[in-house]
């Protein structure tokens, strides 16, 4: 029995029940499954209503279409930004972070395609992520002139600080080969197996005592939430800085014009 009625086409995060499984998609695929507020709003809500769901025992996120989990922030949006719009958009972005990191029930990401700043770190906040070879995948806010906060806290319990300065620094995507050999990715399959795969850890996730994992998980919260929040705080400071140094607003003008063009 679903305690709120299943998504319809149209809708920009698609949530369905699979067993014990939400499945909950990102669906803006014409800009690659890019973050906006809508999105953002909506995807807070299906987390809250899949923790809420007695019969909803794990969780799973992914991507609408074939070419992207998610490519992070809609930099349409963003690029109009002025310093004061900066300290609510960073917040509302850790809100986000916040909704998928404090489930209590175990998330998956499911990488369906390129994830990318906010979307990988989205799957950073789940407890596994599967992805697949030659996937692109990283964190590439400095290219957009942002500092890279949150981003290089969330890759710090998976990866080496050398493989951290390196995604962080450079910002380039690397491939899903690279991601997982860096402990970034939990497992490695091909393209196609993706989903199922990740919805076979979630069976076996939700297959678990609901209570020792909501227990174990809120442990690991409890270890990691200070170094987090402390992100989160150095995030909101950082952005501001770099806003009004005029760099995001340019970098992020030449991305939009060369994509126009």
């Amino acid at each position: 029995p679903m305690t709120r009625p299943e998504s319809g086409a149209g809708d920009v995060v698609r949530e369905e029940t699979r067993d014990t499984v939400r499945l909950v998609t990102l669906a803006r695929p014409e800009v690659m499954n890019a973050i906006d507020t809508g999105l953002r709003e909506r995807f807070i809500e299906a987390l809250a209503a899949a923790d809420a769901d007695p019969v909803v025992r794990a969780v799973v996120i992914t991507g609408a279409a074939d070419r992207a989990f998610c490519a992070g922030q809609d930099l349409r949006e963003t690029a109009a930004f002025g310093r004061d719009d900066v300290s609510a958009w960073v917040a509302a972005n850790h809100r986000m972070y916040r909704a998928v990191r404090q489930l209590a029930k175990p998330s998956v990401a499911a990488f369906n395609g390129v994830a990318a700043g906010a979307g990988f770190q989205i799957g950073l906040c789940c407890d596994l992520r599967v992805g697949y070879p030659d996937m692109r995948i990283g964190q590439p806010e400095i290219r957009s002139g942002l500092a890279s906060i949150v981003g290089s806290q969330l890759m710090t319990p998976f990866t080496s600080l050398g493989h951290n300065l390196e995604l962080s620094l450079l910002g380039d995507l690397v491939t899903g080969q690279r991601a997982y050999e860096m402990g970034l990715l939990n497992r490695l399959v091909p393209q196609a197996d993706v989903l199922a795969t990740a919805l076979e850890l979630a069976g076996s996730l939700a297959a678990r005592p609901p209570t020792a994992m909501r227990l174990t998980k809120a442990r690991f919260r409890a270890l990691t939430d200070p170094a987090f929040e402390a992100a989160l705080s150095a995030a909101v400071a950082a952005q501001q800085a770099a806003y009004d140094s005029g760099e995001p607003q340019a970098a992020m003008a030449r991305f939009l014009a060369a994509r126009r063009g």
